[in-house]
Order: structure tokens, then C-alpha cells, then sequence
């Protein structure tokens, strides 16, 4: 349905995008993942139009959007990261402001705000200024808004940052259940590995502009397959623990964690000893270990040195 050829984009001589290939089928949900920086922003805008590629092509049913950008324009709805919206208009307004620049008029517009403010949970509070919204409102909005012209494709760019726990949680069953019951492809980035997790059928991370991995969320957990993550406790920091165990050539990975330590290690390698007597040394008390399969959050740190937030 939609295909990406080598896309590339530098500004000022810094690249932001380097050869990027991705494709998503006809009612599938797609994960974009990636730290600050990792381009996928500019990725999206090049997908939907609104940036010209320095070099590579974006396709739709095989046709260059790059040509025929309307192709694309008629088919998508996009809910980008800041919100875009009016604020000294209601969302009705809004929406029929939005549903004008899509051609909707008269009752055909009208049935259609009224069902996209539905969907979203504000037919109630449609008559109110959206400044007088929370965060995660205003963002269901630009969701209903997105979602005016029927659309076969909807970009989300990490469309739950800083909302509520009600709106997110919202937002993520709205988008499964129009993914899984109305057959809407859905191209989606997020900082929340849970989402992606919970939401798509496949997974891109990206990193430094390239695509470093790719495939479904159990094809890339399998990239740790011959390892295991052993999840330590502590009663409190201790930086000679962690610089000792960093320092250990048995072990892949040493991450610092809310609670304490993370060790990526070989499948089977007994760790455990040597753990405690680091923790001995160092006078660190341990409060509990947990040896776990490692998850995707671990996959992506093992292959982009940073957590999905950095």
C-alpha cells in the first residue's frame, strides 16, 4: 500500500534521514521507534508531503507521492506531536473549519463531526473553547479532526506525550479498535515502548537517521534470544557496584534502573555469584534479583545505546 525508496533529507549539511526503505500493508499497524533525533519526524513528513526528499521516493499503490502529492493528501490523516488546533474556537468549530479544507458540506459535514466527536468521547463538551481543554482533550480533537475524511492511512507522531492516563488510554484503544475493526493503516511513533507494543503488528527503530532494525516484536526480541536479563533491587544507589559490574567482560549490558540495575548476560552464564560478591565488596544491599527473557525496551537499548526517552 505504501512504500519508502532510500529516502534521505539533510539540512544545512547535517543528515537527518539516510536511505530510510519502509512499507506498510493495507490495514496494518506500523511501529516507528527511535531516540530524540533519530529522524523519525522528518521520515513522517516526507511520508505525508509536507517535506520534500533530497533524494528516494515514497509510494502509494506504486505511485510517487513525490509526483502526485495529492494522491496522498486525500488518503491520510495525520495527528502530529504539537497540537493544532484554534484555541479560541470550540471543537465544533474546529472541526468544521477542518472539514471545510477536506470539502465536506452541509449534513454530509455535519454527520461527520458529530461522528468523529463520538469516536474521540467530547460530543458533550463540543460548544467549549479548546483552551479551556486539558492536554489529553485537545489531543483527542486533532485525532477527531484527522479523522474527518475517512482516511485509509492515519500517522499518529507521539500523539500521548504529557496527557492524562484516561486520554491515553483513550487514545490507544481508539486507535486498536479503528486498526483491528475498521481495517485503518496506521503508521505510529511513540516514547512509550508499551504502546508500540500493544498497538503494532510490526516495529522500525531508527537511529542517527537509518533504519537499524526491523521486523515484527518477536523477530527483534529474538535478537536477544542467547540472553537473559537479570533485574537487581537495591536499598539504594551505589556507583562502585555499577562501575564494577560495567567493567565485568562477562556481561553485555549494564543499565541503571529506577530501582537499581538491569545486566544483560549470557543465557546460562550464573551470574548470580559473582553479582552478590560485587554487592559484598562494595557494600551494596541488595533487596532482590529477578532473572527475566529480555524485552523489547532491552533490544532497543542493546541496539541504539540509549533508552527510547533519551
Amino acid at each position: 500500500m505504501l512504500e519508502t525508496e532510500e529516502l534521505s533529507k539533510s539540512f544545512k549539511g547535517i543528515t537527518a534521514v539516510e536511505g530510510v526503505n519502509i512499507y506498510m500493508e493495507k490495514g496494518e499497524s506500523i511501529g516507528l521507534l527511535g531516540p530524540n533525533g533519530a529522524g523519525k519526524s522528518t521520515t513522517i513528513s516526507m511520508i505525508s508531503s509536507l517535506l520534500r526528499p533530497d533524494s528516494g521516493d515514497v509510494r502509494l499503490y506504486g505511485k510517487s507521492v513525490i509526483q502526485e502529492p495529492n494522491a496522498i493528501r486525500r488518503v491520510l490523516g495525520m495527528v502530529p506531536q504539537e497540537i493544532a488546533l484554534y484555541q479560541e474556537l470550540t471543537a465544533y468549530e474546529n472541526l468544521k473549519f477542518f472539514g471545510r479544507i477536506y470539502g465536506l458540506r452541509g449534513k454530509q459535514l455535519e454527520a461527520k463531526i458529530q461522528e468523529v466527536l463520538e469516536l474521540v468521547g467530547l460530543t458533550d463538551r463540543q460548544k467549549q473553547l479548546v483552551r479551556t481543554y486539558s492536554g489529553g482533550m485537545q489531543r483527542r480533537v486533532n485525532m477527531a479532526a484527522a479523522m474527518l475524511h475517512n482516511p485509509e492511512i492515519l500517522i499518529m507522531d507521539e500523539p500521548t506525550v504529557g496527557i492524562d492516563p484516561q486520554s491515553r488510554s483513550h487514545i490507544l484503544e481508539m486507535v486498536r479498535e479503528l486498526n483491528q475493526k475498521q481495517g485503518l493503516a496506521v503508521l505510529y511513533t511513540s516514547h512509550y515502548m508499551e504502546e508500540v507494543e500493544r498497538l503494532c503488528d510490526r516495529l522500525y527503530i531508527m537511529d542517527h537517521g537509518r533504519v537499524i532494525a526491523a521486523g515484527t516484536k518477536e523477530e527483534l526480541k529474538s535478537i536477544l534470544s542467547g540472553e537473559e536479563a537479570i533485574l537487581i533491587d537495591l536499598e539504594r544507589p551505589n556507583g562502585g557496584l555499577f562501575n564494577e559490574l560495567e567493567a565485568n567482560q562477562a556481561i553485555i549490558q549494564t543499565i541503571e534502573t529506577e530501582k537499581g540495575l538491569k545486566l544483560i548476560v549470557p543465557k546460562g552464564s550464573k551470574m548470580l555469584a559473582e553479582i552478590f560478591q560485587a554487592a559484598e565488596r562494595n557494600d551494596a544491599q541488595i533487596l532482590r534479583v529477578n532473572v527475566q527473557v529480555p524485552t523489547l525496551e532491552d533490544v532497543f537499548l542493546h541496539l541504539t545505546g540509549r533508552k527510547l526517552r533519551d
